[in-house]
């Protein structure tokens, strides 16, 4: 029965990518940190891991919807090779998902209990709606704005203004991601590639600007170079692999690399709002991530 149980949590690991939930909470904390961490410190806290439980929701969803797909292109997914059922996975999207929007309403109110809701409308239309194509890719990075949105709620909407940039420039490198992925199994075009390198390039530099202008001193300036320097190191060596040969595995890789840069992109994006310490935080857990990943895929 303990072993039993052990694989059973190990299967549900694998089903909701748990580890690429690394990846997450620096959205909401990017998002307080712009907003001038409105609120109480619980509900601050809170953010984050209501936004771990509607991203684990996504993954969790997007298996069930794509189990078909699954079934030919990866087969060694939970669902298709037989390990969890299609019905299973779906309770724990719907479960996760009550309990992510449970969570934002107890941390920020009404404000924040519409945001996530808005995210988990997006969540769920993108899985179970048409991925392809730029619609695809844009509803994706709608979750990811969210996300950054949701963190600015804590005490309200007056912060939620100050979020839309620090929220635009992580849409801005989910959708190219996003798109970036469509390749992982059969490969893309040189131009996708390409495209998306030119896109990490633009949001570092929209970082850098962002910070001149917001960074209320040297040490939040200082910090946020040195991240958005991590940022493009993490993320454009990948792509431009990609570039010069986008076959499937080269892409996946790259895409992998797309999903850990978020981490410093994060901890940038907190420093120029004058949060360094909380930056360089955020992208101290980007080892722990690189090494957990390695284990279960973040794809």
């Amino acid at each position: 029965m303990g072993l039993r149980l052990v694989t059973r949590l190990r299967d549900l690991v694998e089903l909701v990518r748990a580890p690429a939930a690394l990846t997450v909470p620096g959205d909401s904390l990017a998002g307080a940190a712009s907003a001038g961490w409105p609120g109480s410190a619980r509900g601050v806290a809170l953010l984050p891991v209501a936004s771990t439980c509607l991203y684990w929701a996504g993954m969790a969803l997007n298996d069930y919807a794509d189990r078909e797909q699954d079934a030919v292109e990866r087969p060694e997914r939970p669902i298709p090779s037989g390990r969890i059922t299609a019905r299973t996975a779906l309770g724990v999207a719907a479960g996760l998902t009550a309990a992510g929007v449970g969570l934002a309403a107890a941390a920020g109110g009404r404000t924040a209990a519409v945001t996530a809701g808005a995210l988990a409308a997006a969540v769920w239309a993108y899985d179970l709606g048409p991925k392809t194509g730029a619609l695809g890719a844009a509803t994706m990075a709608s979750t990811r704005a969210l996300d950054v949105v949701l963190g600015a709620t804590a005490g309200g909407g007056a912060g939620v203004r100050r979020s839309l940039v620090p929220a635009a420039l992580v849409a801005g490198h989910t959708a190219s991601i996003t798109s970036l992925s469509r390749g992982e199994v059969h490969g893309t075009s040189t131009a996708s590639a390409r495209g998306s390198a030119v896109a990490t390039a633009a949001v570092a530099a929209a970082v850098g600007l962002h910070s001149l202008r917001t960074s209320p001193n040297r040490a939040s300036g200082v910090v946020t170079a040195a991240l958005s320097g991590l940022y493009v190191t993490t993320v454009l060596a990948a792509q431009l692999k990609a570039v010069r040969s986008p076959d499937g595995p080269t892409v996946r890789r790259a895409t992998g690399a797309g999903i850990r840069g978020l981490v410093p992109l994060q901890g940038a994006l907190a420093a120029a709002a004058g949060s360094p310490a909380v930056g360089l935080g955020v992208a101290a857990s980007a080892p722990v991530g690189r090494w957990a990943m390695k284990m279960v895929s973040p794809t």
